[in-house]
């Protein structure tokens, strides 16, 4: 009969210092990850100063309900370059404007941000031409009549096409 003597795996202090190494090891790559990640696809900026705006926000609503009650609405016409605005009230028709003002915002990220200046053409209607890039923007649309705002309009849309 053989015996062998078999030597049994003893945990020792150094592998408890790879085991603690590897795990916060991979929580720390992982928050890095993440924190570059949320630094480098998005501007994290909502608005510059929260404080601020934090005080100007039910002014900020009481605007835009006294805007909304006013049942000034517009509607965003998009063909190839042509981009059009009307604007119109429901009982009173076309509604004219001294300025209208588009603007173009990506979700994610600011570079490809823009605005525009539509000119008048015709009573309550409002054009401008521009190569809109494909994807999701949203718009953000500014009418003013004796330098008051008479519309101020956000929407969600999506262009076919290539995103660049």
């Amino acid at each position: 009969m053989s015996t062998s003597d078999r030597k049994e795996f003893v945990f020792t202090g150094w592998h408890m210092i790879l085991v603690m190494c590897l795990f916060f090891g991979t929580i720390i790559s992982v928050n890095f990850y993440m924190a570059w990640q949320a630094t480098h696809t998005w501007s994290g900026l909502v608005v510059k100063n929260t404080y601020i705006a934090s005080q100007e926000f039910n002014g900020k609503v009481a605007e835009a309900r006294a805007l909304a009650a006013t049942g000034v609405a517009g509607k965003l016409e998009i063909a190839s370059t042509e981009i059009r605005y009307l604007i119109s009230h429901p009982q009173e028709g076309p509604v004219d404007a001294d300025s209208v003002t588009l603007r173009f915002k990506r979700p994610v990220g600011e570079d490809q941000d823009f605005e525009l200046a539509l000119r008048s053409a015709g009573k309550g209607v409002f054009v401008a031409s521009h190569d809109l890039p494909g994807g999701t923007w949203i718009i953000e649309a500014e009418a003013l009549r004796d330098g008051k705002r008479i519309l101020h309009d956000t929407q969600r849309i999506s262009v076919a096409g290539v995103a660049r």
